[in-house]
């Protein structure tokens, strides 16, 4: 059998994919192919509600495990409350919504072998299709240069109401430690919470039960007792130095990645929802005949120019991880949360203005001005990486 759309990972980019091309395009057969046993809980996505378009908001609202109408910050010398909306979803939401939407998920299939015109399975099983996506997660690249954000979180049931109305983005009053850290918190009810440890790190190792402790202990010093119901764990890329070009040269002959595995997230901030959602509004908008072929061209042209406006970003980056002593690295952020809302939503979206970055980068210099010039070119990182 030969399917007409062939997703590789059951993970946020392909499971989005999958909802906008069963709206746009319902007569098309799309498959999803995971090794994981089933749906997970796991994995946490959050955004904005200004990344977001409308059409996505609406789309996405039944799926939401939170929603909030705001989001505070905290830090040693700044504390602020935004009024900007933000939204969470899940793992097992979004697939439990892929599959009512009529696409065909295969668990427990690790892949051998991708390639534009299908995958053969583990067990030997070939699957032939029209057009194959790889969705299947980061994979490191000589021409992305990375720090990583790393993080886990535990969700527990406290024994009396925790007090916390709107999730906490960033509270970065806590003892610095690998790197810029903060406490990151989603209140799901009045008396369960997810507890993230978030450290902005050198180094991708991550010492799950080290960062665990961390977040019980930052539950006990608020005064939360209560019991864990779930985990869940990341590391995620923070882009330093991207060459998008050098990059989908050598994927010329395969599959198309998306998602992580495309560098598709917020360089800064590590979000990939509003990135998803986009790329998966390429793929369903497409016209005519959809095929690997088809989808390379515009995923590539969609990657190439975000890489162009995600250039002050990365920058900003290269000041954060190349410019700021580790323990230092929490005063960039305290400086930037003191800028206008629009300014910070614009931000989170990747739509920043001329203006709003000559206002990031204005004032009184976060680094000193010599450490700040060497961390403007982005080639010498590459150079390094290679």
């Amino acid at each position: 059998m030969t399917h007409d759309i062939l997703l590789a990972g059951a993970g946020l980019a392909n499971g989005l994919i999958a909802l906008a091309l069963r709206q746009a395009r319902p007569d098309l057969h799309v498959t999803i192919i995971d090794r994981a046993a089933g749906p997970s809980d796991a994995h946490t996505w959050s955004c904005h509600d200004t990344d977001l378009s409308p059409e996505w908001l609406d789309r996405l609202r039944p799926l939401q495990r939170g929603r909030w109408s705001g989001q505070d910050v905290r830090f040693p010398r700044h504390a602020r409350r935004l009024s900007t909306g933000y939204g969470s979803l899940d793992g097992a939401a979004l697939m439990g919504a892929v599959a009512d939407a009529g696409v065909r998920i295969l668990w427990d299939s690790p892949i051998a072998a991708l390639d534009i015109d299908g995958a053969t399975l583990e067990s030997g099983r070939r699957i032939d299709a029209q057009a194959v996506l790889d969705g299947r997660g980061a994979e490191p690249s000589p021409h992305l240069v990375v720090g990583y954000q790393k993080f886990v979180g535990v969700e527990i049931r406290t024994d009396a109401p925790h007090g916390i109305d709107r999730p906490v983005i960033m509270d970065a009053t806590v003892t610095q430690q690998d790197g810029y850290r903060f406490i990151y918190l989603l209140p799901f009810a009045p008396d369960r919470i997810l507890i993230e440890d978030t450290r902005y790190s050198d180094g991708g190792d991550l010492d799950d039960e080290a960062l665990a402790r961390a977040s019980h202990d930052y539950a006990r010093q608020q005064g939360w007792a209560g019991t864990e119901l779930r985990r869940e764990r990341g590391i995620l890329p923070i882009a330093m130095a991207h060459d998008a070009e050098a990059f989908w040269e050598e994927r010329l002959t395969t599959p198309p990645p998306v998602g992580l595995r495309a560098g598709f997230f917020h360089p800064v901030t590590g979000y990939s929802l509003p990135y998803a959602a986009q790329v998966a509004d390429i793929v369903a908008g497409l016209q005519g005949p959809i095929t690997t072929a088809t989808l390379r061209g515009p995923i590539r042209d969609f990657a190439l120019a975000r890489a162009r406006q995600d250039r002050f970003l990365r920058l900003l980056n290269r000041m954060l991880f190349r410019g700021c002593a580790p323990d230092r690295r929490y005063t960039l952020l305290q400086r930037f949360y003191r800028l206008p809302q629009p300014l910070i939503e614009r931000f989170y979206a990747g739509q920043m203005t001329m203006a709003d970055k000559l206002r990031i980068v204005t004032g009184k210099p976060p680094i000193p001005l010599g450490t700040a010039f060497r961390c403007l070119p982005e080639r010498p990182l590459l150079q390094e990486n290679a």
